[in-house]
C-alpha cells in the first residue's frame, strides 16, 4: 500500500492509484486547519468516482483526516447524472474523470451540474477548445465531446454540461517539441444574468491588447439568459492562441458578481489577454494548466520514447512528476534549454493497457 500525507494532489492520487491498480492511504489531511479533514467537494468527487467504477472501497476515519482507498474496475456508464455542488467548478471534476473514463469497460456519457465558470478551476470552455483537441494527439480521434447546456457562475451555479468519453485500448506516444509561431487567437467572452454589453466590453478590451501584435483575432460573445444562465450573475473570458504547428495555449479570467467591489469587464478582458501573452512567452507546447495532463499522457503511453517541450514547470507539473514516479515507476529526463527558456521532457511510457474494455 502506498502512503501519502496532506491534502495536496488529492484527485490525482486517487486517479493514478485507480489506473495502476494500487491501494493507497492518505494521512494528515488538513490536521492543523480550522476545518480539518476532507472537504465537501473532495467527498463529492469520491461519490462520483464510485458511480463510474465497480468494486472500489473507500474508508475514512471519524475526523476525515485519514483515508484508505482500494481501487476497483472502471466501468464507465451511460446517461449518468451527477450534481457537483457549488464548492468547486466543474473543471475540478472533468479532468480526472476523463483520465479514468478513457480506460473504462464501456464509454462514459454523463451530465454534470454545478458551476461552469469560476476563478478557481479551469472553465468548461478551456476543456472544450483546448483539452479535448490535445487528447486527439494521443489517439482519441472520435467520440470525445463536451457540450455546454447551461452556464453557471458562483456562488450558486446552476450550470450543466454533457460529457462523452470513449474508451481506448492504449494511448499513442506523445511527440510535441515544436512550439511554432502564433498565427491566430480565438476566444469566447461569456456573461450570465448580467447585461450582454459586458461581453462586448471584454472583447473590445482584449482586442485592444492583441491588435498591435497580429491581425487574426476573433473573440465570440456568449450571453446566457433565463434558464441557460444558471442561478447567479457572472462574466469572464477564455482565450486560445493557436500556433503554426497546431499547439494550443489558453488563458482565462472570470469575474464573480457577488459581494464587494463590482468587477469591470474591461479589467477582465485585459487580464485574460495579459495572461495569454504570459503563456505564449513561456515557450511551451501547452499552457501551464495543461502541463500535468500532458505529462500524464506521456507517462501512461506505450513503451516508446515520448518527448514534450514545456515552459517553466508549474507547481502542479512538479507534483505530477513526483507522483508518476511513485505510482507508475515512470521517470522523466528533464533537459533545460536556456536559449529558449523551455524544458525538454522525455520518458518511456508505462505501457498502460485497458484490460477492462469489452472485446468485440
Amino acid at each position: 500500500m502506498l502512503k501519502f500525507k496532506g491534502s495536496q494532489f488529492f484527485r490525482q492520487r486517487i486517479v493514478y492509484a485507480t489506473l495502476a491498480g494500487k491501494s493507497i492511504r492518505i494521512d494528515s489531511i488538513r490536521e492543523d486547519s480550522e476545518n480539518p479533514g476532507l472537504q465537501d467537494y473532495e467527498a463529492n468527487f469520491l461519490r462520483l468516482l464510485e458511480r463510474i467504477t465497480n468494486g472500489c472501497n473507500v474508508e475514512i476515519n471519524e475526523t476525515g483526516t485519514s483515508l484508505r482507498y482500494k481501487p476497483g474496475i472502471i466501468s464507465g456508464g451511460r446517461s449518468l447524472v451527477h450534481d457537483c455542488g457549488a464548492s468547486r467548478g466543474l473543471g475540478y471534476f472533468i479532468e480526472p474523470i476523463i483520465c479514468l473514463a478513457l480506460f473504462g469497460k464501456k464509454p462514459l456519457t454523463i451530465t454534470l451540474t454545478g458551476i461552469t465558470n469560476d476563478a478557481l478551476d479551469p472553465c468548461v470552455d478551456t476543456f472544450r477548445t483546448v483539452t479535448l483537441p490535445l487528447l486527439k494527439l494521443v489517439g482519441i480521434e472520435e467520440g470525445l465531446e463536451l457540450r455546454v447546456n447551461k452556464r453557471g457562475a458562483p456562488p450558486t451555479g446552476g450550470g450543466e454540461v454533457f460529457l462523452t468519453v470513449p474508451v481506448v485500448k492504449q494511448l499513442k506516444p506523445v511527440h510535441l517539441t515544436d512550439t511554432g509561431l502564433i498565427k491566430r487567437i480565438r476566444g469566447v467572452a461569456y456573461s450570465t444574468r448580467v447585461s450582454p454589453q459586458n461581453s462586448n466590453r471584454m472583447v473590445d478590451a482584449s482586442r485592444g491588447v492583441f491588435n498591435a501584435l497580429l491581425p487574426d483575432v476573433y473573440i465570440f460573445t456568449d450571453h446566457a439568459s433565463g434558464a441557460q444562465g444558471g442561478t447567479s450573475p457572472g462574466f469572464g473570458a477564455c482565450l486560445v492562441a493557436e500556433t503554426t504547428t497546431g499547439c494550443l495555449l489558453s488563458a482565462e479570467c472570470a469575474a464573480e458578481c457577488t459581494t464587494g467591489e463590482p468587477a469591470v469587464p474591461e479589467d477582465v478582458g485585459v487580464s485574460a489577454a495579459h495572461q495569454l501573452l504570459a503563456e505564449i512567452a513561456s515557450g511551451g507546447v501547452v499552457d501551464s494548466s495543461h502541463q500535468g495532463l500532458l505529462l500524464f499522457l506521456a507517462a501512461v503511453g506505450p513503451e516508446e520514447v515520448s518527448k514534450i517541450r514545456l515552459g517553466r514547470l508549474s507547481p502542479n507539473a512538479i507534483l505530477t512528476l513526483r507522483h508518476l514516479q511513485t505510482i507508475f515507476g515512470v521517470t522523466f529526463n528533464l533537459k533545460a534549454e536556456p536559449e529558449t527558456g523551455t524544458v525538454l521532457c522525455s520518458t518511456v511510457g508505462a505501457n498502460l493497457c485497458n484490460i477492462a474494455r469489452a472485446t468485440t
